[in-house]
């Protein structure tokens, strides 16, 4: 299965054996780009690098980082 590779491309984590960062991955989906639109861009990619991706995202979030909400104004 592909992974994530914590060796960095300009300080990102990148997919093992690319130079495609997790961020361009999730920054692409989140605009509504489909994972066969991905990979006909980047050919180099898996749909298993790119499950890897968010597999890393979702861990990173589980970390014990607390990001606290901005005060409400009433």
């Amino acid at each position: 299965m592909p992974r994530v590779n914590l060796e960095l491309e300009m300080g990102k984590p990148i997919i093992a054996g690319t130079r495609i960062t997790v961020e361009l991955i999730l920054e692409k989906l989140a605009a509504g780009e489909t994972v066969e639109q991905i990979l006909e861009a980047h050919p180099r990619l898996t749909g298993g690098a790119i499950q890897a991706a968010l597999a890393f995202a979702m861990e990173a979030l589980r970390a014990d980082v607390v990001y606290p909400l901005p005060e409400m104004a009433q």
